[in-house]
């Protein structure tokens, strides 16, 4: 059996990439286009200026979260084996998901030895449930390590396939404007899975006359001392975002939408070790005496436990277990209120599905993110379904046709990252070494 691993929320969110002065490339110009590959000026005619073609063998695209561990992963494994690419990336850093829109508690949520990338380990003097901080040294780190240097604030406007052997990318500079065009035999989507904040929509939320925010948009809860403050969704972000808020007291409640699992960071890791040596069913059941025995029932405090287990709903729809970091706690004191699903909404009054209503200065939506793929990327093959996920499922998801690949989006987080690296970068090495067999 081959397990992928379990990630909760922005532990999910490996999506972006980076570029590199690997082999065939030379060092940046100013522009942050590389010198040496067969850069030329187009004249397209519009008072908008000239358009600049840039050639490679690899393009990655990267789309508005940043360089993150996806990206950088994919250009390290291509760097090793001397491959040439690009990596474009809208916005202006690595890790930007990390470093601009995470919270400032969060942590790996399972063992570093699930969450390493591609040829390098995290140090030893790391503990085992690295931190935030520690995330993003670590991944400064692997970017120095193997050369990586992405072209940033490129905003990708197209991608499409020329029905030959080339997919051309429009990306328009940010900072002077200018539409710049890149062509490249393959195309690696490094977007992934979770590259727009979602919001559900609610009745009358357009009304809402508090403060509304994205958990991508939440540092941390010292501005919300002594406010009603409601999170909704009861993932990892959410469970964790709930806590932080009571601990910098706030008057913490949390809407929770659908069953979830509840368990500690110890069971889940336990529980991947299990699953060397027995069946995943097997392992689900003791999990879940394990959390009945540590947690009790949750139904009482509103929270419903799936009928199926943790790991089969992750391997199956991708849904993470809750990792408790003390917020199962506050909520059986009645430090942290539950709700269920909001119904509506009428100024600072919310209305929930059993019919209560409340008031909040602020709502936080910890629910989760939305691929944007099928806004740009023309002719995928249908490797992508309407909601811009992978149409297979892992562990057949990342290849598509026509040099057409795609790097976290198997919900596997970290773990499956390092997995399509490597699995891309074999297969376009493997591709590229039978031309040049046949040319020789």
């Amino acid at each position: 059996m081959f397990f992928y691993g379990i990630c909760g929320d922005v532990c999910c969110v490996d999506d972006a990439g980076c570029s590199s002065d690997g082999p065939g490339f030379c060092s940046s110009g100013s522009d942050g286009v590389s010198d040496g590959l067969g850069a030329t000026d187009l004249d397209d005619g519009d008072s908008g200026g000239d358009k600049v073609l840039v050639e490679s063998s690899v393009l990655s695209c990267a789309f508005r979260l940043g360089a993150g561990p996806a990206g950088i992963a994919i250009a390290a494994c291509l760097n090793v084996l001397s491959i040439p690419y690009i990596v474009l990336e809208r916005e202006d850093c690595i890790a930007s998901l990390w470093k601009k829109k995470s919270y400032d508690r969060l942590k790996l949520h399972l063992a570093k030895k699930y969450c390493t990338l591609p040829h390098m380990p995290f140090p030893s003097h790391f503990p085992t449930f690295v931190s935030k901080y520690m995330f993003i040294q670590y991944l400064d780190n692997y970017v120095a390590q193997f050369n990586i240097n992405p072209l940033y604030s490129r905003s990708i406007e197209s991608a499409s396939h020329d029905g030959g052997e080339k997919w051309k990318v429009e990306a328009r500079n940010v900072g002077s404007g200018e539409m710049e065009v890149f062509e490249g035999r393959f195309l690696v989507v490094a977007t992934g899975e979770n590259c727009e904040g979602f919001v559900p929509k609610v009745l009358g939320l357009e009304g809402y006359g508090g403060e509304l925010l994205h958990s991508s948009e939440y540092d941390n809860g010292k501005m919300y001392s002594g406010k009603d403050v409601l999170v909704v969704g009861c993932g990892n972000s959410g469970m964790e975002i709930a806590y932080d808020l009571c601990n910098c007291g706030a008057r913490a409640a949390i809407s929770v939408r659908s069953p979830v699992h509840i368990l500690s960071k110890e069971m889940v890791q336990w529980g991947m070790s299990m699953l060397k040596y027995l069946p995943l069913n097997v392992v689900d059941k003791m999990l879940q005496t394990l959390a009945n025995f540590q947690y009790g029932d949750l139904s009482h405090y509103g929270i419903q436990t799936p009928s199926k287990g943790p790991f089969h709903l992750k391997g199956t729809i991708g849904r993470s277990p809750v990792i408790d970091v003390g917020t199962v706690d506050k909520i059986k004191t009645g430090d942290i209120q539950v709700f269920p699903s909001i119904m509506s909404v009428n100024g600072d009054n919310i209305e929930f599905a059993d019919g209560k209503t409340s008031r909040f200065h602020a709502i936080v939506f910890a629910t989760g993110y939305k691929s944007n793929v099928r806004k740009w990327l023309k002719d995928d093959g249908a490797l992508f379904n309407d909601d811009g996920m992978p149409v297979k499922k892992a562990p057949d998801h990342w290849k598509g046709e026509n040099g057409l690949y795609c790097i976290g989006f198997a919900r596997a987080g970290l773990f499956g990252i390092s997995i399509d690296a490597q699995n891309i970068a074999k297969h376009i090495n493997l591709i590229l070494s039978q031309q040049k067999a046949v040319d020789q």
